[in-house]
C-alpha cells in the first residue's frame, strides 16, 4: 500500500495549501533575514543540489514537529511534512495563516502517509536526503494520553520508519526523537550504580513495566528497536533523548506528552533528574545533529538534550503551575535536600556537537 489517497477535493486543498505556504514563505524570508546570513544561505543554495536540502518530518504538526520545520526553513531546507488526516491539513493551514510556521524561499510540501506502513513511508520519503521521526502518538482512551497499548504502536512505527529510510535510495540519514526517560529509569539503589546519567545509560524494561511507566517503556523499546534495525540495514541513525519538552503554551500544545512524561515526577525530582528543554532548543539540536551527519559523516549515536534541571521547590511549583499538575510539594519527598545519593545528568556530548556546528555556521 502506498500513500493514503484522499478524494480529488482533498488533493486540491493540499496543493492549494502548499502554494500558499510557498508564496508566503518568499515574502517572509526577505523581510526577516539578516543581510549577511541571506548572502550566506543564497551562496549555499546556488552551489548545492536542491535535493540535498530536502528533508522529511513525521508528525510535523506536533509541538516539536512544528519547531523542527521552522528551524529547517530558516536554515534553507525544503521540508516535506507528513500528516495522516484532513484535520492535520487544516491545522497546518491555521499555522500558516497565523504566522506560526515561518517562511523561506524553499518548498514546503504536505503529504499523507501511515507511520506503521513501510511502503507508504517509502513513497513519502522518496527524494528526501534526511528524515526526522518525532514519534508523536496519543491514545485518547488512556488517562495520560499514552496507555500500555501505545507501546507496541510506538515500536512498530519506529521500525517502519527505519525500514523505509533504509529502503529509500535518496535517504542518507535519520534522526529519531526518543526521550530522556529511556535513560534514567533503573534501580538506582545499587551501590555500584554510576551517579552520572548520560547517553550511555539505558532504562530497565522490567522496572518500567513494574511501575507502569508506559511512556518511558514505549520510548525505550522504540529507540532500541530502531538502533538495532538501523545497524542491520546499514542506515546512519542518530537518536535524541530530550527531557520534558517545554516552551510557549506547552501545557496546551503538548499536554499529552507532558502528562505522560511526568508520571513518576516526584521520584525524578528527588533523584535530581527531572529535566526540561525548551522546544526551540530541542529543534536546534535536531538540526545540528543532521548538519553533523551531512557535513562530516559523523553525528550518529545517542544524545541527551535538556537545558534545565528542576532543583528546588520554587522551580517545582513553577512547573506545577505551568502544567496544571499536583506534585505534592509539601510532602516529605520534596523537603529532601541535595545529598550524595542524588544523580547527575550529563549532556556534554550534544553540547560539544552544537558548539562545533555553531562555529562552522559563523565562520
Amino acid at each position: 500500500m502506498g500513500i493514503v489517497r484522499t478524494d480529488e477535493r482533498q488533493r486540491m486543498e493540499i496543493e492549494e495549501f502548499r502554494r500558499m505556504l510557498m508564496s508566503c514563505a518568499g515574502l517572509n524570508r526577505r523581510k526577516d533575514d539578516d543581510g549577511d546570513m541571506r548572502e550566506k544561505f543564497t551562496a549555499i543554495e546556488e552551489i548545492e543540489d536542491p535535493l540535498e536540502k530536502l528533508v522529511c518530518v513525521t508528525s510535523g504538526v506536533s509541538f516539536l514537529g512544528i519547531a523542527i520545520v521552522n528551524q529547517l526553513l530558516v536554515h534553507g531546507y525544503s521540508v516535506r511534512v507528513i500528516v495522516d488526516n484532513q484535520e492535520d491539513v487544516e491545522r497546518l493551514r491555521e499555522m500558516q495563516a497565523s504566522g506560526e510556521m515561518r517562511g523561506s524561499n524553499n518548498i514546503v510540501e504536505v503529504t499523507m502517509a501511515k507511520l506503521t506502513e513501510v511502503e507508504s513511508l517509502m513513497e513519502a520519503f522518496n527524494g528526501c536526503r534526511g528524515v526526522f521521526h518525532t514519534a508523536a502518538f496519543v491514545d485518547p482512551a488512556g488517562v495520560s494520553g499514552y496507555s500500555k497499548t501505545m507501546v507496541e504502536i510506538e515500536v512498530k512505527a519506529s521500525k517502519s520508519v527505519v525500514e523505509a529510510c533504509a529502503a529509500t535510495p535518496s535517504v542518507r540519514h535519520c534522526v529519531l526523537t526518543s526521550s530522556l526517560l529511556s535513560c534514567l529509569w533503573f534501580d538506582r539503589s545499587q551501590s555500584n550504580t554510576s551517579r552520572i546519567i548520560d547517553h550511555m545509560c539505558w532504562s530497565d524494561e522490567a522496572l518500567c513495566l513494574n511501575k507502569k511507566l508506559w511512556y518511558a517503556l514505549g520510548k525505550l523499546r522504540a529507540e532500541k528497536a530502531a538502533v538495532e534495525l538501523a545497524k542491520e540495514r546499514g542506515l546512519k541513525l542518530a537518536t535524541i533523548c530530550p527531557g520534558l519538552i517545554t516552551g510557549p503554551d506547552f501545557c496546551c500544545r503538548n499536554s499529552t506528552s507532558t502528562i505522560a512524561y511526568l508520571k513518576g515526577a516526584e521520584e525524578m525530582y528527588k533523584d535530581g533528574v527531572l529535566a526540561c528543554v525548551d522546544v526551540n532548543t530541542l529543534a536546534r539540536a535536531h538540526l545540528c545533529v543532521l548538519e553533523e551527519m551531512n557535513k562530516t559523516g559523523n553525528g550518529t549515536g545517542r544524545y541527551i538534550c535538556y537545558d534545565q534541571i528542576i532543583q528546588n521547590q520554587y522551580e517545582i511549583r513553577d512547573l506545577a503551575r505551568k502544567t496544571g499538575r499536583d506534585f505534592n510539594i509539601n510532602s516529605t519527598e520534596f523537603s529532601i535536600s541535595f545529598s550524595p545519593t542524588r544523580f547527575e545528568l550529563s549532556n556534554i556530548k550534544l553540547t560539544k556537537l552544537m558548539s562545533r556546528t555553531f562555529r562552522r555556521c559563523t565562520q
